[in-house]
């Protein structure tokens, strides 16, 4: 009995040790569980008014910078420059050293690294990605570690069982969490159909050597795997963790959120439920082995992807201590489980959705639905909720009747060839960076982005989506790439009933030989003859589309003239939930826009956020947003009691630490502030060089 209780009280003891340490940031997110907290309580709701700008460090090349900064070993770690690491003086904000992106960078994790130090604290290493590559950079220094890996690097393309020439990407654009000596990956693969596996990995952080791994499109005899089609782990990609992981250090559990399987909009070669795609997993973070799941969208083809950190928190549930993982969605749900069972706190509902009308699509019958808490964003958009702020009547009456012709059954209307509103968009509800959580009173604050999206699929241009289907389909293909210029507009005759006039020989050789005026044509092989000829053969006969025709989405954000969203504000809000009771402590809309706010408008919330709140043990929630203004929200309340405005817009996360007995509030504030769009409808415009830097806050010494 002694033994068990002093092991008790030794891994009590541990427990309580490793979980209430959020006095420092030395991890993206705060710390490994990536709760946006800070124990530190100097600057609370009684003094946060006389917060004075304490240091700026430039970011120094116009570029746009969303990283979320580092604190450990006396130093901060930033990205600036170039994507250089940059290593600061955390109470002055001077430049100590700085490591230069390396050549040819076309790719980053650009919203934070991994620090990662030895027992001894003699080996301090910074850990991120670029162009697919885990790279390693002593902390102290800045210097490559050229005993990781090959020369300082271990590149991620292997281990995929793929060709890696054929992968374009893989590597995260978040950072992973560091758990003992490993650090574990997700990954940002593409949005194609030739998307990479989105396998979750670990690797060694003092070797770079690959330690486990975790299939997230099963193979053979793994868990899940009849959930796809067959061997389908061969062809399909995606269902990866390119958001945000949390680490329950005590268990040694890492809880990874995934997205979506590709292509993203249509699935009608991988029908099923399709696990691992959009699922919270719980792992053994030393082995990578499945302790439980849960799938938050069966047979995802609205790109609903988890993205938002797991948040861990100990609640009181039916008058007892639960240690729980909350996770925010794209959807505008927050899901609640057990931390250590995957059981739900409260009901989850399978409920009955819309049947898809594309051919070969089978949309799973039903979608889980939490009872409990509310949800934190809308899920609807009809036209009673159009932008008042819409002047010019014909563009209201346009957007009338494109809310009016378009498909729109709710929240999980499957896309189709019929123009569909997906609401919230599938940029909408709850994104990376956007929840923090108070771990011991079971307070979750979540960013909500109302976004509504217009999908609408097409068949695939491309011609490995003709070559799939029947060969007057791949001869489409093909005589609009060589032939249509000439024959449909231009100066060559039309082929109109060509069948009648010359045999399918005679074509072959007019196209091979040329004849009269007409040359040969060289872009059509020999092999291309036959569905050329099939396809002029029958013109007006070729097939309608199957279940082998790939789709692509042509969506938008449904964006105005203005550049605001086509709903009506708040475009952002916060929502402050006790999860102790799965309800709402209040909402409010965050932020404003500039050019409204100029005229008096108010309570809009700001426009296309991606803002990320810090919660302090001083009662505040630290948040800056894209109208160039930072604040402090008293966590009772969601009242503003502090604001101050900066050059720059702000996007990411920010940091709050402790030098020399002062705390310190840093944001990196170097975001689009436009509301204008380019012509992708929903993202910043280019306005220009960003005067962007790293601004930190703290109370008068």
């Amino acid at each position: 009995m002694r033994t068990v209780a002093m092991w008790f009280c030794f891994v009590f003891s541990s427990c309580l040790l490793a979980q209430s340490d959020h006095s420092t940031w030395s991890d993206y997110g705060g710390a490994p569980d990536s709760a946006q907290f800070s124990s530190l309580a100097q600057i609370d709701r009684a003094n946060v008014g006389k917060l004075k700008l304490a240091w700026t460090f430039p970011t120094g090349d116009g570029a746009k910078y969303s990283f979320n900064p580092l604190i450990a070993g006396g130093l901060m770690y930033v990205m600036a420059k170039g994507n250089s690491i940059v290593a600061l003086d955390p109470a002055t904000g001077r430049q100590v050293w700085s490591h230069p992106a390396e050549p040819g960078t076309f790719v980053i994790t650009f919203r934070g690294i991994n620090y990662w130090a030895s027992k001894d604290g003699k080996d301090r290493r910074l850990l991120y990605c670029a162009n697919n590559f885990l790279i390693a950079l002593d902390a102290t220094t800045g210097k490559t570690i050229s005993t990781f890996g090959a020369n300082g690097k271990t590149d991620l393309k292997l281990g995929l069982d793929r060709d890696p020439r054929a992968i374009a990407l893989v590597q995260p654009t978040t950072p992973g969490k560091v758990f003992e000596d490993l650090i574990i990956l997700g990954s940002a693969t593409n949005q194609e159909y030739d998307s990479a596996p989105g396998d979750i990995r670990a690797y060694n952080v003092r070797t770079g050597r690959l330690a486990w791994t975790f299939h997230t499109v099963p193979r053979p005899g793994e868990f899940g795997y009849d959930t796809w089609p067959k061997d389908a782990w061969k062809t399909v990609g995606g269902a990866n963790a390119w958001g945000e992981l949390s680490v329950d250090l005590p268990r040694g559990i890492v809880y990874v959120p995934t997205g979506s399987p590709k292509y993203n909009f249509y699935g009608a070669n991988r029908t099923g439920a399709n696990l691992f795609g959009d699922c919270l997993i719980a792992l053994d973070a030393r082995t990578g082995k499945r302790i439980w799941h849960y799938q938050m969208v069966h047979h995802d083809i609205w790109d609903y992807d988890n993205t938002t950190a797991p948040k861990l928190l100990t609640v009181r549930h039916n008058g007892k201590k639960v240690d729980v993982v909350a996770q925010a969605g794209k959807q505008g749900f927050v899901w609640v489980f057990d931390r250590v069972t995957g059981e739900p706190l409260w009901p989850i509902e399978e409920r009955p959705v819309p049947k898809s009308d594309m051919p070969g699509e089978h949309v799973w019958p039903t979608q889980p639905f939490p009872t409990v808490p509310p949800p934190f964003a809308r899920q609807k958009f009809d036209e009673k909720d159009l932008n008042p702020f819409i002047e010019d009547p014909s563009e209201r009456a346009r957007w009338r009747d494109t809310i009016q012709s378009a498909r729109n059954e709710g929240l999980f209307t499957p896309p189709g060839l019929r123009p569909t509103i997906q609401m919230p968009g599938n940029n909408g509800g709850s994104n990376w960076g956007s929840a923090a959580a108070n771990p011991s009173t079971g307070a979750l604050y979540v960013v909500a982005k109302d976004f509504p999206a217009l999908l609408k699929l097409e068949p695939d241009g491309t011609r490995e989506a003709a070559a799939a289907g029947p060969p007057e389909e791949l001869g489409q293909y093909i005589f609009k790439q060589n032939c249509a210029k000439c024959h449909t507009s231009g100066p060559g005759p039309s082929l109109a009933d060509i069948e009648k006039r010359l045999n399918r020989a005679q074509i072959e050789a007019i196209v091979k030989n040329g004849r009269g005026r007409m040359p040969a044509v060289a872009g059509v092989p020999d092999a291309d003859l036959r569905p050329l000829v099939s396809y002029l053969f029958n013109p007006l006969r070729a097939p309608a589309p199957t279940s082998e025709t790939r789709y692509k989405s042509s969506f938008g954000f449904m964006i105005t003239s203005s550049g605001l969203s086509a709903i009506s504000p708040p475009w952002t809000s916060m929502t402050a939930y006790d999860l102790n009771t799965g309800t709402v402590k209040w909402k409010i809309p965050l932020g404003e826009v500039p050019e409204l706010a100029a005229k008096g408008i108010s309570d809009t919330g700001a426009h296309f956020p991606k803002v990320g709140p810090v919660v302090t043990a001083g009662g505040l929630i630290f948040t800056g947003t894209r109208d160039r203004k930072v604040r402090a929200l008293d966590v009772d309340s969601g009242k503003v009691v502090w604001e101050a405005q900066v050059q720059t817009a702000l996007e990411g996360i920010p940091a709050v630490y402790e030098v020399g007995g002062r705390e310190f509030v840093v944001f990196c504030a170097a975001a689009q502030p436009t509301i204008r769009t380019h012509a992708t409808p929903g993202h910043p415009a280019a306005s220009g060089p960003i005067d962007g830097a790293y601004v930190a806050f703290a109370l008068e010494k």
